[in-house]
């Protein structure tokens, strides 16, 4: 079954940066990395310090550090009832919404969730990363408990030295 991405973009007014995610765990899901497991809100409160429990807390911190954010997949079907991109086929990706963003705001960084979302974007916006070459793409390590190669303190020392500052 094909899922289409269910809440699209938050764009914060004068947006100079724009983080990529790959798409959204299985439904119901409010907002973006919202699965029980994922590390990237608790990772994203010890940066900045800030309680981020709510949908709008969340959404405040993003206008604070003028990020947008989006996913780099507008549709997809899952090959097992998992969250991992590894399950993620029938790809389409998200061109209209990102280009959107491209366009209407000047975009300094793009921060990657993982370099699957940073391959995604490579392979499918290869225009905008020509049309925009002063853009700076910059991977993260991913949020995902399966992804130990780090310790969640390492990711939080990495995320804190690589994303904007409030």
């Amino acid at each position: 079954m094909t899922e289409i991405h269910p809440f699209g973009i938050f764009v914060p007014k004068n947006a100079r940066y724009l983080f990529l995610g790959s798409f959204p765990g299985q439904p119901p899901i409010e907002w973006f990395f919202v699965t029980k497991r994922n590390q990237f809100w608790p990772i994203m409160t010890e940066v900045y310090q800030r309680d981020l429990t709510t949908t709008r807390q969340k959404q405040k911190l993003f206008e604070n550090l003028s990020l947008a954010i989006t996913d780099t997949i507008l549709s997809t079907t899952r090959k097992k009832k998992s969250n991992l991109d590894v399950n993620l086929t029938n790809i389409v990706p998200n061109i209209k919404a990102i280009n959107k963003i491209l366009d209407n705001n000047k975009i300094e960084k793009i921060f990657f969730s993982s370099r699957f979302a940073e391959k995604l974007y490579r392979k499918h916006f290869k225009f905008a990363v020509e049309k925009y070459p002063k853009i700076e793409l910059i991977t993260l390590p991913s949020p995902s408990p399966q992804y130990a190669a780090l310790t969640k303190e390492e990711k939080i020392k990495i995320y804190k030295r690589l994303l904007p500052k409030l």
